[in-house]
């Protein structure tokens, strides 16, 4: 099938991009296009109009801004797999994990927050990670990243909006991240994924499940226990019972496939 037919604007910068947003409605940014090729393609999706972001230098930046790593929207998931970042390390982690290096080459870190497939990485990583999302539309606003995706291919971005940047928090060297993901075959999106973060440094303690839900799952309770016991709360019993209080409707695969992401995040973040 192909797909239907669109006008296509390549604007020079992030305002002109902001201002055909605004004058067009339903029209829709493209950057990597991983997500919405494919549905332009299937007619899952029909926007008279396609604004392609991808060259805007804006976009593609890398900054250190001093306790955290500020990642430009356009950055595609193989520049962060290629990329040491002191402090954010768990970010080429995750990226080197993504699909198939032709897809990590093309797809950008912007692109995957703002289509919100539940089973992503970047929503469930960024979310562990404490990051902001820096969005910009008529003004500009931040959003921490585990309130940016609201539910399944939903998020707090508005219409005439645009996500300019992420900004990641560094992890002291004492920090540590685990990340791990069941998928039926390398490079597919995960059945269930878990997250987690720990850095007795600047006292951050995160855990997030992903994919079984519409947005990621924090599970505070069961940080905080890992915080003050260490290894003996990663036991199977206590993540089993932290899912049970946190997420009590999962169903009983849904449940094992939860608990065994979590814990193997957790073996990560708690190896010796």
């Amino acid at each position: 099938m192909k797909a239907a037919r669109f006008d296509y604007l390549r604007p020079g910068d992030i305002g002109a991009a902001l201002a055909a947003l605004a004058q067009t409605e339903g029209a829709k940014l493209v950057a990597g296009g991983q997500s919405l090729g494919p549905m332009l393609n299937l007619r899952l999706a029909r926007p008279p109009l396609l604004i392609d972001v991808s060259r805007l230098e804006a976009l593609q930046q890398i900054e250190d801004i001093g306790s955290a790593w500020r990642i430009g929207a356009g950055v595609t998931h193989a520049r962060l797999e290629d990329t040491t970042l002191a402090g954010g390390e768990m970010l080429r982690a995750v990226a080197g994990a993504i699909a198939y290096r032709s897809i990590r080459n093309r797809g950008t870190v912007g692109g995957s927050l703002a289509h919100a497939d539940p089973a992503a990485d970047w929503p469930l990583a960024l979310a562990a990670l404490g990051a902001t999302v820096n969005v910009r539309g008529a003004q500009r606003r931040s959003i921490p990243a585990e309130r940016f995706v609201q539910g399944a291919f939903t998020t707090a971005l508005r219409a005439n909006e645009i996500i300019e940047s992420i900004d990641v928090p560094k992890l002291s060297p004492a920090g540590r991240h685990g990340f791990y993901k069941f998928c039926r075959k390398t490079g597919e999106f995960a059945e269930a994924s878990a997250a987690a973060v720990l850095d007795p440094q600047s006292g951050t303690v995160r855990i997030f499940l992903g994919a079984l839900r519409g947005s990621p799952q924090p599970l505070a309770a069961l940080a905080q226990q890992v915080a003050r016991e260490g290894a003996q709360a990663a036991s199977t019993e206590a993540v089993t019972d932290a899912l049970a209080q946190s997420i009590g409707d999962l169903d009983a695969i849904e449940r094992r496939m939860a608990a065994a992401a979590v814990l193997r995040a957790l073996q990560q973040v708690l190896a010796p």
